[in-house]
C-alpha cells in the first residue's frame, strides 16, 4: 500500500550531517577522489570518481550504520541489532556493531553470494539465511526484532542513516570545491538524500543527478505523483540499487533537493563497469558503476567539474565474469555467431582460417553434427569471438559473407 505524502521538511539538517562526520572520524575512511581523463574527454570538463568502493566493507554503508547504532541508548544496545540485506548493508551493520560492542544478527537471502555471506560473518554478525528474495528476508528480520527486542537497522529510511551517508557530500565539497555536478546512484534513496542535504546547504548551485536502473526505477513514477509508489517487479544486475519502493524520509529529500533522476540500461551498466575496471583500474559493482553509466549515456548534458560517486565494490566473482562478458558484447568487443557449413574434413579449419585472417580471436567453438534440424551433410558451428570494437564486428561479418558463409545468428 502506498504511503501518504511525506512531510515537506524531514528533520535532517546540515548540522546533523556535520555531527555524523565528526562521529565517523577514525571510523570511516575519507575515500579517494580519482580523476578520469577518458570520462573528462567525453564530458568536455574534469570528471572525478569518488571511490566509496574503497571504503571499509567495500561501500558507503558503514557511514550510516555506524551513526545509527552509535545513537542507540544503553538498553537498546544491550538488546542487540538486526538487519536484512543481500550484501552491502549487511557488512556495514556487522562491522559497525562490532566496533561499538553491540551484538548483531543479519538476515540474508538464501541465494546471497557466498563471499558476501562470509564477509558479513567475518565482521562479527550472526548470519541467518532466509527467503528467496530480499522482501522475504526483510519480513523475517522485522519479525525477529519484534520477538527479541533487537533494534531493526533500516538500510535507508532513518534520519541517522541518512545523516551518516550525507558525509560523502561533505567530503566531495572538501576534495573538489569547484564541483558543478554530482552524479549518484539511487536505490531506497539514503545516500542521495543525505548527500543532497549537505551539498545543497553549502552549495545550492551544484546540480545533483540521481541514477536508477531501468528495471528498478521506483523514483520517477513516485516523483510524478508526489509520494512513494511501489513497483510491481524489480529486475537488474545492480542489486545495490534494486529497491522496489523509495523510503518515506529519503523520498521527501530527493524530491526537494535532487535536481534530476535518470535511468540506465543493463548494457550501459555493463559497459560502465568494464570502463571502471580497464581505464580506472577500479573494481566496482553494478550499482556503484551506475553514475558512470549515466555519464556515458549523456556526457554532453553535464556541467563540470563532475563527480561520480562509486558507491560500492562488492561484486561476486561469478557475477563479475558474466557482467564483463556482457559489457564486452555491449561495447562491440565480444561476438557470438552461429553458422551452418558442409560437414566434410577440413571445413572447420577453413572457417577458423577466415576468422584468423580478419584477426578475430576465437574464445570458444561448439561443433554440432547430430541435430535433427541439420541435413545429412550439414554441421552447425557456434563461435564466440573477442573483437576490437563495433567496426571490427562488421568486418568479421563481411569476411564470412565474402567467404560464402551464412550467419544464422
Amino acid at each position: 500500500m502506498d504511503s501518504p505524502v511525506p512531510a515537506a521538511s524531514p528533520s535532517i539538517t546540515l548540522d546533523d550531517v556535520r555531527g555524523a562526520h565528526k562521529m565517523l572520524s577514525g571510523v570511516a575512511r575519507i575515500t579517494a577522489m580519482e580523476g578520469s581523463r577518458h570520462l573528462s574527454s567525453l564530458v568536455g570538463a574534469p570528471v572525478h570518481l569518488k571511490c566509496e568502493n574503497l571504503q571499509r566493507t567495500g561501500s558507503f554503508k558503514i557511514r550510516g550504520a555506524y551513526v545509527r547504532i552509535a545513537g542507540l541508548g544503553p538498553e537498546e544496545r544491550a538488546a542487540g541489532v538486526v538487519a536484512a540485506s543481500a550484501g552491502n548493508h549487511a557488512q556495514g551493520v556487522a562491522l559497525a556493531a562490532s566496533l561499538l560492542g553491540v551484538r548483531s544478527t543479519v538476515f540474508m537471502p538464501v541465494g546471497a553470494p557466498l563471499p558476501k555471506v562470509a564477509a558479513t560473518r567475518d565482521y562479527g554478525a550472526e548470519v541467518r539465511l532466509h527467503g528467496a528474495v530480499v522482501d522475504e528476508t526483510l519480513r523475517a528480520a522485522m519479525e525477529y526484532a519484534e520477538r527479541t527486542g533487537a533494534v531493526f537497522i533500516h538500510p535507508f529510511d532513518h534520519p541517522d542513516i541518512i545523516a551518516g551517508q550525507g558525509t560523502v557530500g561533505l567530503e566531495i565539497l572538501e576534495q573538489c570545491p569547484e564541483v558543478g555536478t554530482i552524479v549518484v546512484g539511487i536505490g531506497g534513496g539514503g545516500l542521495a538524500a543525505g548527500l543532497a542535504v549537505a551539498v545543497k546547504a553549502l552549495r545550492p548551485d551544484v546540480k545533483i543527478i540521481g541514477v536508477q536502473a531501468v528495471g528498478a526505477a521506483a523514483y520517477p513514477p513516485s516523483l510524478a505523483v508526489g509520494r512513494p509508489v511501489a513497483l510491481g517487479t524489480v529486475a537488474t544486475m545492480a542489486d545495490g540499487i534494486m529497491v522496489g519502493r523509495p523510503g518515506d524520509i529519503p523520498f521527501a529529500l530527493v524530491r526537494d533537493l535532487v535536481d534530476e533522476v535518470v535511468t540506465v540500461t543493463e548494457d550501459q551498466l555493463s559497459s560502465a563497469l568494464l570502463l571502471c575496471l580497464e581505464r580506472a583500474k577500479l573494481v566496482v559493482e553494478p550499482a556503484g558503476a551506475s553514475p558512470v553509466a549515466a555519464l556515458l549515456a549523456a556526457p554532453e548534458a553535464l556541467r563540470g567539474p563532475v563527480v561520480a560517486v562509486l558507491s560500492g565494490g562488492n561484486v561476486d566473482p561469478l557475477l563479475m565474469q558474466r557482467i564483463l562478458r556482457h559489457g564486452m558484447s555491449a561495447a562491440g568487443r565480444y561476438l557470438s555467431l552461429r553458422l551452418r557449413l558442409t560437414d566434410r574434413p577440413g571445413a572447420l579449419a577453413t572457417l577458423l582460417g577466415v576468422l584468423s585472417v580478419v584477426d578475430a580471436n576465437v574464445l570458444d567453438v561448439s561443433h554440432v553434427r547430430t541435430d535433427p534440424r541439420l541435413g545429412l551433410t550439414e554441421a552447425e558451428v557456434e563461435v564466440h569471438l573477442e573483437t576490437k570494437g563495433p567496426e571490427h564486428c562488421v568486418a568479421v561479418g563481411e569476411a564470412l559473407e565474402n567467404a560464402g558463409y551464412t550467419v544464422i545468428r
